[in-house]
């Protein structure tokens, strides 16, 4: 078994390159994923997915941290947060909006939570973007 931190960092580069590998994953864990890609939007997403999965809350979250590496809450939060990185990549909506497109109603969470995750605030994200969307605009 790898170490703790060591695991984490290898399941951090692995996602951030894009790539899908699970060594322990089962196919209830995998069918999860596919579920929570397609569902991450909706309210009550988890409570929806272990309803969704036939297993009882406590094991399918054990099963998924054991395959993943991460929380149900926290794959979830990882979904989400790239969802609204991606819209605020865009320009074109306000933080409230990308809030709630990303599935928080909770907009002042939403933030701590966008901060906490990337270390900017959504403001701070977006402004990384501007210069690259203004460029884009002007005509070759």
């Amino acid at each position: 078994m790898i170490p703790g931190k060591t695991q984490q960092v290898i399941q951090f580069v692995v996602a951030a390159i894009g790539l899908d590998v699970h060594h322990d994953a089962d196919s209830a864990v995998r069918k999860c994923e596919d579920w929570l890609k397609e569902h991450y939007r909706e309210p009550g997403a988890i409570t929806r997915l272990v309803e969704a999965s036939a297993l009882p809350e406590r094991t399918l979250k054990r099963r998924f941290k054991d395959a993943t590496g991460t929380s149900l809450l926290g794959y979830l939060q990882n979904l989400r947060i790239e969802e609204a990185k991606r819209a605020l990549e865009q320009g074109s909506l306000s933080v409230e909006e990308v809030s709630v497109a990303a599935g928080y109603e909770d907009v002042s969470f939403f933030r701590r939570l966008f901060k906490r995750l990337t270390g900017l605030t959504p403001g701070e994200y977006r402004r990384l973007f501007r210069p690259l969307l203004e460029e884009s605009e002007v005509p070759l």
